[in-house]
């Protein structure tokens, strides 16, 4: 076994334990038979709105990453990039050892249209920072409204403010060719975490939660700040960790609140599915006369 395959087997075994372990850790703190119970009370109708919402917030980020794209002079139609961006989607999920979705998606750019792969990196990774600038603008936000932070205001919002000028400011020393599309790009990023926030808020009706509603969006946000991490499988386990702690720390219904966590990797499962036909359809993705303009 070479060196690459060994450390490819160590990092999905570590993240298989991490995973193993973190669910384990949550499930050992809760009663399985309210949480079976949270899972029997939820209304089929409202999770498939959620489920809804979810699916605009990946059509409005991939919007979003082809303004990258084209940003390097990469002109990738829609339809191509959403079909690329949702194969993505089914690497980061469900194939953890390989190169991930980010990593195939600079693969086959860079093979078809021999865009350089510094360039393609890049794109992909301010991508995925101008989606963690979105969480820090939100849970910043939504943090000056909880009562059990209201004693650290100031420093919430100096540090939202001082948050924005310092990413707008390595915007323009550093990523120049990026500059335009700071705005657009930005704005579409609240969009899709807005999308997402109105997904759990169709996740808290589906259980019938009608109150704290300021806290569980919190603790979706950090949430996916930590599911971002690549040290467990698709954020599983790691989300349910800080919904765990969190809701004692917020003194919610701990059931209900990894009931939630639980509901949205489901629907993140389910929707990310979709994109294994690109991977038996490969020619799908090439189904266009090539980049645009």
């Amino acid at each position: 076994m070479t060196k690459k395959k060994l450390w490819s087997f160590i990092k999905v075994a570590l993240k298989i334990f991490i995973t193993g372990f973190s669910l384990w850790w949550v499930f050992r703190k809760i009663d399985i038979r309210e949480l079976i119970e949270a899972f029997k009370s939820t209304n089929g109708w409202f999770l498939f709105v959620a489920a809804l919402f979810f699916i605009l917030s990946k059509v409005i980020a991939s919007f979003r990453l082809n303004l990258f794209f084209r940003a390097i002079q990469l002109q990738l139609s829609e339809l191509i990039n959403l079909r690329l961006y949702w194969l993505g989607m089914f690497y980061n999920l469900f194939l953890p050892g390989g190169i991930g979705g980010d990593g195939y998606k600079v693969w086959w750019l860079n093979a078809k249209f021999e865009t350089p792969a510094k360039k393609l990196l890049w794109a992909v990774l301010l991508d995925r920072i101008s989606g963690l600038a979105a969480l820090g603008i939100l849970i910043c936000l939504i943090a000056l409204f909880l009562p059990v932070l209201n004693h650290w205001d100031w420093l919430i919002s100096l540090t939202a403010i001082l948050g924005l000028v310092i990413f707008y400011l390595i915007y323009h020393f550093f990523f120049k060719e990026f500059k335009a599309c700071f705005w657009s790009t930005n704005i579409q990023g609240l969009l899709v975490q807005l999308a997402q926030l109105a997904a759990v808020i169709f996740i808290l009706n589906s259980l019938g939660i009608e109150n704290h509603y300021k806290e569980y969006l919190m603790l979706f946000l950090v949430s996916s700040v930590v599911a971002v991490l690549p040290f467990t499988i698709g954020g599983l386990g790691a989300r349910e960790l800080v919904f765990l702690f969190g809701s004692q720390y917020l003194q919610l219904d701990m059931h209900y609140a990894v009931t939630i966590s639980l509901w949205f990797y489901l629907i993140t499962a389910t929707v990310s599915l979709f994109g294994a036909y690109y991977v038996f359809n490969e020619k799908k993705l090439e189904l266009s006369e090539g980049p645009v303009g």
